[in-house]
């Protein structure tokens, strides 16, 4: 592939042009109707078409620059949806043109290619921001919990290979900027001009295109598993099992013993395949918050600072080091995460696999009922995860035991790092 660039001169998009795409186009939110919605139009094959901030991708699209500019993608190049349709159906829910329910993805996003056929092939690139397809999950732990006689292959939840079967959703973030930014009490002006900031003026169109109020954001997406039939989550009759988990590659991925991170996912997710088993449905909503939204660098070296004060790692100091290092405990700030929630039409949950009073509040603060909160079990933890666990609970997140003393956590160590 040797296509060049579209030309050999830039096009500024930074200020609204005559017949701009926001008035031949308009993005009306929460509009009940996808074709009164309008579509929402991020991809760059033809720049008067765009009607939002930000590019399809989210962070992929600088890999998608990259390959341009090595000349191995066409950058006029725009995909075939044939057969790309969802494995299963998903809303339209109520709550999709609720005000203010969803503002940080687009519920309509896996149905453009059947909702906008017509635009599409007039030569509008619009594209699916949310990708629903089938898999099966597999993990020692779950064959683990076969063996312990917790779980029971059914050949349809559960095979006797320890194989999980889900619908599997990929989301990628699509912002509402007015929504979010009274989401954190905030005027859209301040949110544009503060977003335009911490980005190093990234997007100018933030600061300059009033008339732009969605944004593509270049951070990490959503994924969601479902277990059992997906049909049941807005079924009032039907119980829910969920576990909301936040990115943690060191334990998620590699099984690192520093945090709860992995033990509370794969107990959420044993706790929704019997939930699906028993004719419930089962919810793992994953979201890449890595490090706490921190991200992983700065992680690692609040694991440093930990390990290496004076007295060594301790759960009494466990949030102090962090907010030493980054500024903030935690940038997680949950007020948008319930949005995927919404978006599956969830209004009840029964079992909710988290000790985090943050998540709870935005869930309940939502307006979805949580029935029961699951703490980790204690046999879970792994050993160097003692310090977190111990400071979490002192800190007020849910355990059914009560908060720690917090006069003990001075005897809560880590393990040093001489001992790795």
């Amino acid at each position: 592939m040797n296509s060049p660039n579209r030309s050999t001169h830039i096009r500024l998009t930074s200020h609204p042009e005559p017949n701009t795409a926001t008035a031949r186009r308009p993005v009306a939110w929460a509009a009940g109707d996808p074709k009164a919605r309008g579509p929402i139009v991020g991809s760059v094959t033809n720049p008067a078409d765009r009607n939002v901030i930000g590019a399809h991708g989210g962070s992929y699209a600088l890999y998608r620059a990259l390959a341009i500019s090595a000349r191995a993608l066409n950058p006029l190049t725009r995909p075939d949806l044939h057969n790309t349709h969802p494995t299963a159906t998903i809303g339209p829910h109520p709550q999709w043109s609720e005000p203010g329910k969803i503002v940080s993805l687009d519920p309509w996003g896996h149905m453009v290619g059947e909702i906008y056929a017509e635009e599409i092939a007039s030569g509008i690139d619009i594209r699916p921001t949310i990708a629903i397809t089938k898999a099966r999950l597999n993990m020692p732990e779950i064959l683990g919990a076969m063996s312990a006689k917790r779980l029971k292959a059914d050949g349809v939840v559960l095979h006797e290979t320890g194989d999980i079967s889900v619908t599997k959703v990929a989301i990628d973030p699509v912002w509402y900027l007015p929504g979010v930014a009274a989401r954190f009490g905030t005027s859209e002006g301040e949110l544009r001009r503060t977003l335009f900031e911490q980005t190093g003026g990234m997007f100018p169109e933030l600061v300059t295109r009033p008339d732009m109020n969605v944004f593509l954001p270049p951070i990490g997406n959503i994924t969601v598993y479902i277990m059992g039939d997906v049909t049941g989550l807005g079924d009032p009759k039907r119980r829910i099992a969920c576990r909301v988990h936040d990115e943690c590659n060191g334990s998620d991925v590699f099984g690192s013993d520093i945090c709860t991170c992995r033990p509370y996912l794969v107990h959420g997710i044993e706790e929704s395949v019997r939930e699906a088993q028993n004719g419930g449905v089962g919810v793992i909503a994953y979201n890449r918050k890595e490090g706490r939204a921190l991200g992983e660098v700065t992680k690692f070296l609040v694991y440093n600072a930990r390990k290496r004060q004076e007295g060594g790692d301790s759960a009494a100091t466990y949030f102090e080091r962090t907010e030493c290092v980054a500024g903030v405990q935690d940038a997680r700030f949950q007020q948008l995460m319930p949005d995927v929630l919404h978006w599956l039409g969830i209004r009840r949950i029964d079992r909710l696999m988290s000790m985090s009073n943050m998540k709870y509040d935005a869930i309940v603060g939502s307006g979805i009922e949580v029935v029961e909160r699951v703490p980790i079990p204690p046999g879970l933890v792994p050993p160097d995860a003692q310090v977190e666990i111990e400071a979490k609970k002192a800190a007020g997140y849910y355990t059914s035991e009560g908060p720690s003393d917090a006069s003990d956590l001075d005897q809560v160590k880590g393990r040093d790092l001489e001992r790795f």
